[in-house]
């Protein structure tokens, strides 16, 4: 890779940022697809998030928001994608002809996508059970929705964020289950995990699986060198399952179409991301 006074430059803001690899990702995409930019991590007070926004898409450049900082980023747009506005997160951000800064939440897309690829059949109509109440259970939430869920539950284990999110995002199709036990019996044909249970190596599953009569296919958001215990469990009990790795792919994907209008070379960054798992 050859640096010169014209690559853009792109950047993740975060805090903290070492454990990315978005880095790795998006360089192997970049040289893979012969643009002319650079990727770098930047550590980022949620003080600063506005000048390095502004200041990157001014100069031609853009980048990623990640935590803690995906819902001031989505406050800082002046042009907000459908997916930023529905669910209050940016996590893709670029500078158009005119100067203003644009923005996007790909993990919906990459939710979608992933989500494709994962049940190999088309989602519309499926029964799901959403865990989580954060930012990558809105995307989700949304994900499904857009693919045609004909029936969204989420559980939190704080119900109020759990509706909150559904007022937000959701409508008839969406139930929040504000008690574990009131899932006993339920049957589902996809369920996934969006709470940050798997993480470390040694957190528990966030649902036991066998309280579940019929689970057609489990998808963990969670991805990492150690196999999780969601997936681990739902494994042991012949369902089908994928971790978060091909979701991370895919809204990097997107965020690269964004910045460059083009295509992104997908299997440059798997490649990447199996690298970096020691995949």
């Amino acid at each position: 890779m050859t640096v010169t006074a014209a690559t853009r430059v792109l950047a993740l803001l975060g805090d903290p940022v070492a454990h990315s690899a978005s880095p790795e990702i998006q360089n192997a995409a970049f040289e893979a697809a012969g643009v002319d930019g650079v990727y770098v991590a930047v550590r980022c007070a949620a003080a600063d998030l506005v000048g390095f926004m502004n200041g990157l898409a001014r100069a031609g450049g853009g980048g990623n928001v990640t935590l803690p900082h995906k819902e001031k980023a989505a406050s800082i747009l002046d042009d907000r994608s459908e997916a930023v506005r529905r669910t209050g997160a940016c996590n893709t951000f670029w500078g158009d002809a005119s100067g203003r800064l644009c923005g996007d939440n790909t993990d919906v897309e990459g939710f979608r996508r992933a989500l494709r690829s994962f049940l190999e059949t088309d989602p519309r109509g499926i029964r799901a059970l959403l865990l989580g109440g954060g930012g990558a259970a809105r995307a989700a939430l949304l994900g499904l929705l857009e693919e045609g869920a004909d029936e969204v539950l989420i559980y939190n284990r704080t119900p109020d964020r759990a509706r909150a999110i559904a007022r937000r995002i959701g409508g008839p199709s969406t139930r929040v289950v504000p008690m574990l036990r009131e899932l006993a019996g339920e049957g589902f044909d996809l369920v996934v995990n969006a709470t940050s249970l798997g993480l470390n190596p040694e957190d528990p599953p966030p649902l036991d699986l066998t309280m579940l009569p019929r689970v057609g296919a489990a998808m963990d958001l969670v991805y990492g060198r150690h196999t999780t215990a969601f997936t681990a469990a739902a494994t042991e009990a012949g369902v089908r399952t994928t971790d978060g790795l091909e979701m991370l792919v895919q809204q990097g994907a997107a965020a690269f179409e964004r910045w460059w209008g083009r295509e992104a070379p997908v299997d440059a960054m798997r490649s990447a991301v199996e690298a970096t798992q020691g995949v």
